[in-house]
C-alpha cells in the first residue's frame, strides 16, 4: 500500500504566518521587519479610530500592507458578545466597507475584539461570508483548525516564540502550523523589539516552510479538504480553483484545480 499524504503548496510540509490587530502607527516598523525577513502576516484593523492618534492613516493602507492581508476587526471594536445582532451586523459591514475601499480587494477574515465570541455572533458572521475569525485563546501546537470561525493560533509573541520555533523546525509532521499574533504597540510599549526581529531572522528561509497569510491558508485548506479521492486511492478530483499538492511515497504529485489526477 502506498503512502499518501496532502502537502503545502509546492509540497511544504508546513507553514507559518503571523497576525496583528488595530493597525497602530507601529505596524510600519513591523512590515519593515517582516518584509526584511520573508515573513507574511495578517493585519487586523479597526477602521472606525484610524483618524486618531497613534493609528495608521488610511492612506497608508493601500501600500503599507503589500505582501501581506488586511483583514477586519470591527468598526469600533466592541465585544460583539455584548451587542445586538444589528450592531454586530453593522461592525462587521461598515469596517469591511471601508478596508476594501482602501485596500481595492475583497476583505474575507477577521479577528475578535478582545478575542471573545459567542455562539451568536460566530453564526451572525458566517452568515454574512466572513471565512475565518481568530480567537486569542493559544493552544500552544501546530495543528489546523477544525472550524475557522474558530481560529485559535499557536501563541502570542510574549508566548515562548523562539522556543516554539525551534520545536516547529525539529517537528517533521506534515501541514504543522505555526500561528504567532498580538499587537504591534506591544513591541514599543515592551521596549523588546529585539524579540520579533531575533524570531522572524530565525524563521527566514526556512526550505520546508510555505509563509502565508491567514486567508491564504484558509483558501489552501478549504480546498484540500474539498478534495474527493477515488475508492482505489489512485485518483484524486480537485473541484477547487486552487492547486493542491498530494505526496506518494515521497513522490509530489500537483492536482490541478477542476481536474481529475492519477496519483500513481
Amino acid at each position: 500500500m502506498k503512502k499518501i499524504g496532502y502537502r503545502y503548496p509546492q509540497g511544504k510540509m508546513k507553514a507559518l504566518t503571523m497576525s496583528y490587530d488595530d493597525g497602530t502607527i507601529h505596524d510600519r516598523r513591523l512590515v519593515e521587519i517582516f518584509n526584511a525577513h520573508g515573513i507574511k502576516g495578517t493585519f487586523h484593523l479597526n477602521s472606525g479610530p484610524f483618524e486618531n492618534s497613534g493609528k495608521i492613516d488610511p492612506c497608508e493602507v493601500a501600500t503599507l500592507y503589500i505582501g501581506h492581508e488586511v483583514s477586519c476587526h470591527t468598526y469600533t471594536h466592541p465585544f460583539l458578545e455584548r451587542v445586538p445582532n444589528m450592531e454586530v451586523v453593522r461592525q462587521i459591514i461598515s469596517d469591511k466597507e471601508t478596508l476594501e475601499s482602501l485596500c481595492g480587494y475583497v476583505v474575507r477574515g477577521m479577528s475578535y475584539p478582545f478575542g471573545t465570541h459567542d455562539s451568536r455572533s460566530v453564526e451572525i458572521l458566517r452568515s454574512m461570508g466572513m471565512k475565518y475569525s481568530r480567537t486569542t485563546a493559544s493552544h500552544n501546537g501546530f495543528g489546523l483548525p477544525d472550524d475557522f470561525m474558530l481560529w485559535h493560533p499557536t501563541c502570542h509573541h510574549k508566548g515562548g516564540i523562539m522556543e516554539k520555533l525551534e520545536r516547529f523546525k525539529n517537528s517533521k509532521f506534515p501541514l504543522n502550523l505555526f500561528y504567532v499574533w498580538g499587537h504591534s504597540y506591544e513591541f514599543n510599549n515592551d521596549n523588546n523589539w529585539e524579540l520579533i526581529e531575533e524570531f522572524c531572522a530565525a524563521a527566514e528561509g526556512m526550505e520546508d516552510t510555505w509563509y502565508a497569510t491567514n486567508i491564504e491558508i484558509y483558501d489552501y485548506v478549504t480546498a484540500l479538504r474539498s478534495c474527493e479521492m477515488s475508492a482505489d486511492c489512485t485518483m484524486l478530483y480537485n473541484p477547487s480553483a486552487t492547486s493542491v499538492w498530494v505526496e506518494v511515497d515521497g513522490k509530489l504529485v500537483e492536482c490541478k484545480g477542476g481536474e481529475h489526477t492519477k496519483l500513481f
